[in-house]
């Protein structure tokens, strides 16, 4: 049996806050948090991470959802963090994740002759750079074969292009998995529990106050290590410190936008140079991810938004490539993320290092900050490293290299018999594979389900891409604790459907009620608070520039 993220399991993870001393506090529930809980949790370590809102709520949701070694990377010279970021994403696909972590293959339309030799040399070097390769190496294509490939590119768009492979990844699913995985062994896993304070005897910092938002209700949880992995708030937790940190985090905001995968004749993913980064079309089931844009960001870290110039901008330059424009119109939905780049010299986000740090700025607290969503594990690994240098002889190494997460064993196997799982459980191969992308082997969970409850194997309204048992699953093993969780984070209805999930909501909040112990009025709270904040987003949408997106999204609260 695994771990279930309930309300059962919260409140006695609440209940057992304070009552001894533990090993390591982890703060940050994103992607690095997580993994430093699992990294830690699986050394033997006592371990707790808390998580002011839900897991990945906030850049490890908001990513261009691959993992990679970065091309652009390459360009720069930054050949130690491609081979690092190419070794792990090797390690997700083939062991650590391979029911989250897929193949992804992308055509990079070559503009002038000169550009194959030149582009086609760093293609190659990609390909070899992480060792023992994990996907198939890159293809040189003619403009006819590209075309075939690819009939929405103009033809005079391109001379010819490269074809190479990447992989992708649903990064919210993978950090709540990471962090269902550190609950499996041992940590105690707690999302909206926001640290208010810092626990110090003279200058060494022995633990935090933290506080459950649900509730008010405060604890003083005392540690031998307190890790901060908080992402775009660093700073904020400098600031808690009391004293000047050895570095600072800048933020730079990526958008997306989502289109329905019929609106682009597409055969491939593609990625096109722009004049400060790269641009993507990424397939995602029914859908395409387009992106990203690279800006400065220093107003609200919560709840980045995409204004209408940014969309413009990703437009402009995708429809230099297609024989048919796409438009606003086309767009079903939109997110935008902050990227936690180490400061530096260069006033350019895009120049500034994708590296990682790790720090002690007072005794007892390590900070880690930096970094790409591919490397998370060499992050967390590292940080860990760093809090138990001082616990003395006897520490156990890191062994999350060979630590699958929940759901990858037997996933394979449950992969390769797909049809015979669809009979076995009486419903479409279509559901089970759907199903075995998301949740790998714990598909099974679902399938008991709906064996118990026939009704959960049946298409949520306005989002049928998911079934009515994923809804239930994310809170009774998930630990999704309000709409905005599962719409947004456990499935991805709120990016995926032109309403934003508004007719979902209403069909997902009956069928959670029971499990969340809502009544009437909490349900409906809820669903107004989901439905304030897809107003708030889309009127961030309209405006022109980050101010006034800001303002307009903070209307709403959640």
């Amino acid at each position: 049996m695994t771990t279930q993220l309930d309300s059962q399991y919260r409140a006695e993870g609440l209940n057992s806050l304070g009552r001894k001393d533990i090993d390591v506090l982890v703060i940050g529930g994103g992607v690095v948090g997580a993994g430093a809980a699992l990294d830690a949790a699986s050394r033997g370590l006592t371990t707790v991470v808390v998580e002011a809102r839900d897991w990945a709520a906030g850049t490890s949701s908001r990513s261009s959802k691959l993992i990679h070694g970065g091309l652009r990377y390459l360009e720069q010279l930054d050949f130690a963090l491609v081979r690092e970021a190419l070794k792990e994403r090797g390690l997700l696909l083939n062991r650590l994740a391979p029911h989250l972590v897929h193949p992804v293959s992308f055509l990079f339309p070559l503009q002038h002759h000169w550009e194959r030799p030149y582009i086609g040399a760093g293609v190659a070097l990609y390909d070899t750079l992480g060792g023992a390769r994990a996907l198939p190496m890159h293809k040189h294509l003619s403009r006819t074969r590209a075309l075939e490939l690819a009939p929405a590119l103009r033809a005079d768009a391109m001379t010819g292009a490269i074809r190479y492979f990447d992989a992708q990844v649903d990064d919210a699913r993978h950090t709540m998995m990471l962090a269902r995985t550190a609950a499996q062994h041992g940590a105690t896993v707690l999302t909206r529990t926001r640290v208010t304070g810092l626990l110090r005897e003279g200058e060494q910092v022995v633990g935090a106050t933290v506080t459950d938002r649900e509730t008010g209700r405060s604890y003083d949880v005392r540690a031998r290590s307190v890790i901060s992995a908080t992402g775009v708030w660093t700073d904020e937790m400098n600031a808690m410190t009391g004293v000047d940190f050895p570095f600072h985090v800048r933020m730079s905001k990526g958008v997306h936008i989502m289109v329905p995968r019929a609106r682009l004749n597409l055969g491939t993913g593609l990625i096109m140079k722009t004049e400060k980064s790269v641009l993507f079309v990424i397939p995602w089931r029914e859908h395409w991810i387009i992106g990203t844009t690279d800006t400065d960001w220093s107003l609200d870290r919560n709840h980045p938004v995409a204004t209408a110039t940014d969309v413009r901008y990703i437009l402009d330059h995708l429809n230099s490539l297609l024989r048919e424009p796409i438009s606003e119109d086309d767009i079903v939905g939109t997110y935008a993320g902050l990227r936690p780049l180490l400061s530096g010299a260069s006033s350019d986000t895009s120049k500034l290092s994708r590296e990682h740090a790790v720090a002690e700025p007072v005794p007892g607290l390590f900070v880690v900050a930096g970094g790409k969503y591919t490397t998370y594990r060499v992050m967390a690994a590292d940080v860990v490293d760093a809090a138990v240098a001082g616990f003395g002889q006897g520490m156990a190494p890191s062994v999350t290299q060979n630590l699958p997460l929940l759901g990858a064993v037997g996933y394979h196997e449950m992969l390769d018999d797909v049809e015979g799982v669809a009979a076995r459980a009486g419903l479409p191969v279509e559901t089970i594979s759907h199903l075995l992308e998301r949740y790998g082997a714990l598909t099974t969970e679902l399938i008991g389900m709906i064996d118990a409850a026939p009704e959960l194997g049946m298409p949520l309204p306005g989002a049928s891409e998911y079934l009515g048992a994923e809804a239930v699953y994310a809170v009774t093993h998930e630990g999704a604790l309000h709409l905005d969780d599962i719409l947004t984070r456990r499935t991805r209805i709120s990016i995926e459907v032109p309403d934003r999930g508004l007719t979902a909501a209403v069909a997902v909040a009956d069928l959670v009620a029971p499990h969340l112990g809502w009544d009437e009025p909490a349900k409906a709270a809820e669903l107004a608070r989901y439905r304030d904040r897809v107003q708030a987003e889309l009127a961030a949408n309209e405006a022109t520039d980050d101010e006034a997106a800001n303002t307009a999204r903070l209307v709403a609260v959640s």
